[in-house]
C-alpha cells in the first residue's frame, strides 16, 4: 500500500499539502493525516478524493508514534512521501517565557520530527521523498524568537545531512524555508511577543509555499526557498557577519520597523 504521511495536517501548511497533493498523486492508496485535532482532520478528510487514515495524536508521545509505526507494519505500507509540518513558535524574550512552552518547541520541532523520520525511513522505497518544514528563521539567530529559530536551524542542517546519507538509496530530502506565511501560526507565536513589522510585507500564501516545495521536491532540490525577498535574505545571511546583521535588526526593532 503506497501512502503519504503528513504531520500538522489539521491546519496551515500541512493542510495545504494534503489539498494540493490530492489533485496530483493518483498512485497513492492512502493519505495518513496526523495532528492532535480529530475534528479538523475529519473535516479535511471529507474534502479529499483519496482514501484517508486519521491519526489524532500528539507526536511527542512515544505511544502515539508506536501506534503509527505499528499501523505501517501491519498494512505493509510503502511511505512514498513523509511531510513533517507539525510545529509551533513562541515570540518574546527567552527568560520571560514559560519554560514548558520553550522546551515544548524543541520536542515538537526537533525531537518528534527526528524520531518520526527515523521510524518511517525503513518503510520508504527508491524514489520516496521527505519534506521537512524549516523556516527562513534558520538562516540567522533571532533574538526574541531564539528557541524557534534554533529549532529550525536544526531542521535545516539535519535535513541537508540526511539527504546526503539517503541519496544512494534513492530517497530525497527537501527542507522548506519560507518566510512569514499567511497561516494561523502568528496567532500563536505573537501571543507573547511580536515580530518585526517589515516581515509582514514579505508574507506569502500557503498555497504558493506548498506549490514551490512540491516542485523543488520533485526536482530533488535539498532546499525550497519561496519568494525573492527571502532568497535575498538567505544570500545576505551567508555573506554578512551575523553579528552585524543582529545589530541592524536591533536598530530596526527600536525604530518600530
Amino acid at each position: 500500500m503506497n501512502i503519504i504521511v503528513i504531520t500538522g495536517a489539521s491546519s496551515g501548511i500541512g493542510r495545504e499539502f494534503a489539498r494540493q497533493m490530492d489533485n496530483h498523486f493518483g498512485r497513492i492508496d492512502e493519505f495518513w493525516l496526523v495532528a492532535r485535532s480529530r475534528d479538523r482532520l475529519e473535516a479535511l478528510a471529507g474534502t479529499l478524493k483519496h482514501r484517508t487514515r486519521i491519526f489524532a495524536m500528539d507526536i511527542t508521545e512515544k505511544e502515539s508514534l508506536d501506534r503509527l509505526e505499528d499501523t505501517a507494519l501491519r498494512h505493509n505500507a510503502a511511505v512514498r512521501m513523509l511531510i513533517n509540518c507539525a510545529g509551533y513558535g513562541i515570540m518574546g524574550s527567552f527568560s520571560e517565557q514559560d519554560a514548558d512552552l520553550e522546551t515544548g518547541m524543541i520536542r515538537v520541532n526537533c525531537q518528534a520530527l527526528t524520531e518520526l523520520t527515523h521510524r518511517l525511513i525503513p518503510y520508504m522505497r527508491w524514489g520516496s521523498r521527505i519534506i521537512q518544514m524549516a523556516s527562513s528563521a534558520a538562516f540567522l539567530p533571532q533574538p526574541g524568537f531564539a528557541v524557534y529559530a534554533a529549532t529550525k536551524a536544526y531542521v535545516l542542517n539535519f535535513s541537508r545531512a540526511l539527504g546526503e546519507e539517503l541519496k544512494n538509496a534513492g530517497i530525497y530530502v527537501t527542507s522548506v524555508c519560507p518566510g512569514p506565511v499567511d497561516t494561523p501560526f502568528f496567532d500563536i507565536a505573537e501571543a507573547t511577543g511580536s515580530t518585526l513589522s517589515v516581515k509582514k510585507y514579505t508574507m506569502v500564501e500557503a498555497e504558493r509555499v506548498v506549490a514551490n516545495a512540491l516542485w523543488d521536491s520533485y526536482h530533488k532540490h535539498p532546499m525550497s526557498v519561496c519568494s525573492l525577498p527571502i532568497k535575498a535574505f538567505q544570500v545576505l545571511a551567508k555573506a554578512v557577519p551575523h553579528s552585524l546583521l543582529l545589530r541592524v535588526v536591533e536598530q530596526m526593532k527600536k525604530k518600530g520597523l
